[in-house]
Formats: C-alpha cells, sequence, structure tokens
C-alpha cells in the first residue's frame, strides 16, 4: 500500500497577520470554520492564535480597560508551534497530535509556509478502527442558570473545551471556546468599561450556549459520530446511552483513538 504523506492530507494554509486585532481573528476562524489560525508577519510563521486564548485575553480582567480591537494577534500568540515537511509519513502527524499538537504548519523542502494540517484534514483522510466507547471523554457538565465568569474559570483552569449544559436534568446546550470567546467580544464591545466588572456577572450560560445540542447515541459507531464532526463543523458531541450522557467525543479524542 502507498503511504500517505503529509502533503497527501494537508489544506490550504489559513493565516492572519500578528499585527491584526483579535476582533479580525476570531472572525477569520468562524468565517473559515478553523481553529487555531497561523500567525505571520512578512509571510514568516511567528506563531499561531486560537479561540481558547482569544477566550482568555477578553476574559481577563488585566485587559478590561482596552478595546477588543486594540488587542493584537502577537499579544496572545503560541510561538510554540509544530512544523512538518511535505513529505513526510501521516504517522508523524499522528504521533505529534496525539502528544498535543492542534495544529502542524506544513513547510516544503526550502522551508516556505505551503500548508496546515488540523484535526479535520487528518481524520478526512484517516479514521479510528476502534469502538466509540474508546474514543469518550469524560463529559463536563455546567447548569443554565450558572454565570459564564465562572464556566470561564473552571474552562481555563480544567483545561475543559466543552461543558453540556443542563437545566432541569435535561441537556439543552452545549458551550465551548468558541462560545466564550464570542461572548466575551460582544460584552466588551456593548458594555463602557466602568461597568464591565458589575454587568460581567450577569452573563449567564444560557445565554451564550449552542442550542439545540447535537447528541448521538452510542450504538451509531465512531465513523458516524466524526462525519457528524466535520459535516456540521463542530468540534464536539455528546454521546448518550439509554438517554442519559455518558460522553463526549471530541475532534481530539477521535485524534487519541487512532
Amino acid at each position: 500500500m502507498t503511504e500517505i504523506l503529509v502533503k497527501d492530507v494537508m489544506s490550504k494554509p489559513v493565516t492572519i497577520a500578528k499585527s491584526a486585532p483579535l476582533t479580525e481573528a476570531l472572525a477569520k476562524m468562524l468565517r473559515e470554520g478553523v481553529d487555531p489560525l497561523i500567525a505571520v508577519h512578512n509571510n514568516t510563521v511567528t506563531g499561531t492564535v486560537s479561540r481558547r486564548s482569544i477566550a482568555e485575553k477578553l476574559g481577563s480582567k488585566k485587559t478590561r480597560n482596552i478595546a477588543p480591537t486594540s488587542i493584537h494577534v502577537a499579544n496572545v500568540s503560541n510561538d510554540d508551534f509544530t512544523i512538518v515537511y511535505e513529505d513526510q509519513g501521516i504517522d508523524v502527524l499522528i504521533a505529534l497530535m496525539q502528544a498535543g499538537a492542534k495544529l502542524a504548519v506544513v513547510y516544503d523542502s526550502d522551508n516556505n509556509l505551503i500548508g496546515q494540517v488540523t484535526y479535520g484534514d487528518l481524520l478526512s483522510h484517516l479514521r479510528p478502527t476502534s469502538p466509540l466507547r474508546e474514543a469518550l471523554e469524560e463529559p463536563h457538565l455546567m447548569d443554565a442558570g450558572e454565570r459564564v465568569v465562572h464556566l470561564r474559570r473552571v474552562m481555563m483552569d480544567g483545561n475543559i473545551s466543552h461543558f453540556v449544559v443542563m437545566k432541569d436534568h435535561a441537556a439543552v446546550g452545549i458551550v465551548s471556546e468558541t462560545d466564550v470567546s464570542v461572548a466575551m467580544k460582544k460584552f466588551r464591545e456593548s458594555v463602557p468599561e466602568k461597568h464591565q466588572d458589575a454587568q460581567v456577572r450577569n452573563l449567564i450560560v444560557e445565554g451564550i450556549m449552542t442550542s439545540p445540542v447535537i447528541t448521538l447515541d452510542l450504538s451509531v459507531g465512531l465513523d458516524s459520530v466524526i462525519d457528524t464532526l466535520l459535516e456540521k463543523r463542530i468540534s464536539g458531541i455528546p454521546i448518550t446511552d439509554s438517554g442519559k450522557i455518558i460522553g463526549m467525543v471530541t475532534r481530539k479524542s477521535a485524534i487519541m483513538a487512532l
């Protein structure tokens, strides 16, 4: 069988200038359905910027007196990015992503940026053969009436990417890093700085969640779950068994099951 190479699975690089405002980066992420973006300066890769880093920065008290449009990609980008070369085998990608890389920057032999590989790119070409149960992550639940400031803090401190939102013992929505970053951007833009400390506590999880939440039953199989993740351009799906949520499948957990 012919070896699958990085160049066979890579996609066009989605970049953002490191001098661009965070608001522009977030808008591009939502438009392109990509997370993270590759930060560049003078056609040179300087790092990556993620929705998580934007949610953390826009929710920080340290930046509350700075307009979101005045915070730049360079202020939140991670300069410890992962590089692969187009002619390397796909096994390199699997190992790097299972070790924590969310995106791989692809260079040619002359060290020119020519592509990128995300979880979605890899899963579009390679699927786990393990049972769905083996790809489950622990489900993290949050009450619909909880404050967003609390959810954001738990998300950042616990390195949690998704919360299933519960109301009257039923799942009514989901909150991801995307929902938090968008909510904090809107709040910072609409509420005067002198009122933000008081009013931020009025933000409730139910008001920022994505609803209705997509759930799938354990019986559908892992391949069908991954198909839904890619088709719906979402990053995680709660899995149920006899109507009860027993876990989450995320793009990352699917990669870990390879």
